[in-house]
Parts: C-alpha cells; structure tokens; sequence
C-alpha cells in the first residue's frame, strides 16, 4: 500500500515536496517513482529511483525536481522547486517490486497558479 501526501496550491515558482510512505517488506528491493496526470492528458513519469539509487527524470522537470529515497522509513519523496503552471496534476507514487508487479498510491493534487 502506497500513501501519498503532500499535494496543494501553490504560486508558480514556488515549492512543494510530496511524500509517499510505503508498506511492506519490498520497498527497499523495488523501484519507486512519481508519476503525474494533467486533466485531459495521459499519465507521464516524473522521475524514478532504482534500490540502487540510479535517477531518472522527464526533460520537464530535470533541473528543478529532485527524488528520492528512505530505505529506513519505507519513504520516497519528491521536492518541486520552481514550480510552473504546467506542472499542475493529479502526482502518484509508483512501486514495482522483483518480478515486475506494480502497485499505485491513490494521488496527489498539485495546482501551480499563473
């Protein structure tokens, strides 16, 4: 079970740090990303961390997004700097554990006002 948190309005260029705490015994051997979904657009990666802490971002958000990850408090996190208003969307944590299963948080709404 995935639990977001962190989501809300904030002013273009500012900042918001998203949270997802994860439950179970397979977060320190899967690899945990952020996803978002725009209204009317499909869901994109955001950026994702392997156990081995290899990183990868969308062009988008590469330079003002940083990810990362809490082996010890089953955490993955996603700072937001410099917020735009195009970074607005419904953001969720993603899991995928050995053997490839995927597990999805419920979503947190981010809204970058102009």
């Amino acid at each position: 079970q995935l639990q977001a948190s962190g989501g809300g309005l904030v002013q273009a260029g500012g900042s918001l740090r998203l949270s997802c705490a994860a439950s179970g015994s397979m977060f320190r051997f899967s690899t945990m990303g952020w996803y978002r979904q725009a209204p009317g657009k499909q869901r994109e990666l955001v950026a994702t961390i392997s156990i081995g802490s290899s990183i990868r971002y969308a062009d988008s958000v590469k330079g003002r997004f940083t990810i990362s990850r809490d082996n010890a408090k089953n955490a993955v996190d996603l700072q937001m700097n410099s917020l735009k208003p195009e970074d607005t969307a419904v953001y969720y944590c993603n899991q995928v554990v050995p053997g490839g299963r995927t597990f999805w948080g419920q979503g947190t709404l981010v809204t970058v006002s102009s």
